[in-house]
């Protein structure tokens, strides 16, 4: 360590990890009880104190993969929230961000492990600090993000029905979309293919599958829905 910054306080940093995921129809947030004090057994997100040694977005990634043992999640930075009195124990600095998983994808024995749950993000109680905060903004700039960039593929499986597209569409945005509409935007985007199966479980009739073509995406630069 050197010696440089002696007379300024020292502040904390750490991150604090907003995860959605779809299921069910709903949008749901991975959350917990908090297992240290301050605020131990109060609902909390999952985060983590940012080492010497690492970056913000590698502090982000390490804690995310900590809790999902997924890799390569999309992630994006909400922002830094630093109330000085958010935090009862320290002087601590949060940088927030969200991501986006397939509930599928998650180990429920990781559930367990880690003490936390899919909770529906209408249902979510109050929590620790500002963390109700953090979630809101998170899913204000999902709704926005999601209009410009294909961001919902990230919470649903390889193949989909657009009847399960255009419900993640309402989970996120919290509001009912034209039916008609919607499925004829939908159908002008040719980066989301459909392919010959058919989903005969969720759909009594038979839904036809669909998929998002990531190649055909990077060659529509005027996606907007």
């Amino acid at each position: 360590m050197t010696t440089f910054y002696k007379e300024f306080q020292k502040v904390l940093l750490s991150v604090d990890c907003i995860i959605f995921g779809f299921d069910n129809n709903k949008l749901k947030v991975l959350i917990g009880r908090r297992q240290m004090d301050p605020g131990r057994g109060e609902w909390s997100l999952y985060g983590g104190f940012v080492r010497n040694d690492e970056s913000l977005d590698e502090a982000a990634n390490r804690t995310l993969n900590e809790l999902t043992g997924l890799h390569e999640i999309y992630m994006r930075q909400v922002g830094a929230f630093g109330t000085v009195d958010r935090d009862p124990g320290e002087r601590v600095v949060s940088v927030a961000y969200y991501a986006l998983i397939n509930v599928k994808d998650y180990d429920e024995k990781l559930l367990k492990e880690h003490g936390v749950e899919w909770v529906e993000v209408e249902k979510v109680p109050t929590m620790y600090s500002d963390h109700n905060a953090m979630i809101l903004k998170a899913r204000k700039m999902m709704q926005q993000k999601i209009k410009t960039e294909p961001i919902s593929f990230q919470l649903l499986p390889q193949l989909f029905t657009l009847t399960q597209l255009q419900r993640l569409y309402e989970a996120v945005n919290g509001e009912e979309v034209d039916k008609r509409n919607f499925r004829k935007r939908i159908k002008e985007m040719d980066f989301i293919e459909k392919t010959e199966l058919i989903d005969k479980v969720s759909s009594k009739r038979g839904a036809a599958l669909y998929r998002f073509n990531k190649k055909m995406y990077k060659e529509d630069p005027n996606f907007k829905l």
